[in-house]
């Protein structure tokens, strides 16, 4: 392969993965797997998720679920679904992985947070409080080390 060729083939590759990452965007609430994703862009779900995993920093599940914990969050600051209606809202079929996965990536249990988000963002505008709100993962906090330098 020339570079020429592969610089071509990188570019399809990047193409694709942002339709796949514009398709869990859009498509967060339905049954999405890594093999359906990659079907769409006619490639292996293996390929898809490493080279999703190089483009974004995260497989393709990974990047679902932040989506969809995400969406959970906002529902759960409304105050008028349960958490159970919560999870299958956002298209989690097990409230257990969902409670799970929502505690790992907020840092409190889906019924704490309800509880305690509605002080959160008084008075804030909408778009400060998504950003005051996205869902941190621990390997992107900051870490004591980087902070003192």
């Amino acid at each position: 392969m020339t570079s020429t060729t592969a610089e071509a083939q990188r570019l399809l590759d990047l193409a694709l993965l942002r339709r796949v990452r514009d398709r869990i965007d859009r498509e967060y609430a339905k049954p999405l797997d890594v093999e359906a994703l990659a079907r769409g862009v006619n490639m292996s779900a293996g390929h898809l998720s490493r080279q999703f995993r190089l483009a974004y920093g995260e497989p393709p599940y990974a990047y679902l679920m932040t989506r969809r914990i995400e969406r959970a969050m906002a529902l759960l600051r409304r105050g008028d679904l349960s958490v159970t209606e919560v999870c299958f809202e956002v298209g989690c079929s097990s409230l257990g992985t969902f409670s799970s996965r929502f505690t790992e990536l907020v840092g409190v249990p889906p019924s704490v947070y309800r509880r305690d988000a509605a002080q959160t963002t008084v008075g804030l505008p909408s778009c400060v409080s998504k950003q005051v709100t996205r869902p941190v993962r621990n390997r992107e906090a900051p870490t004591p080390e980087s902070q003192l330098s």
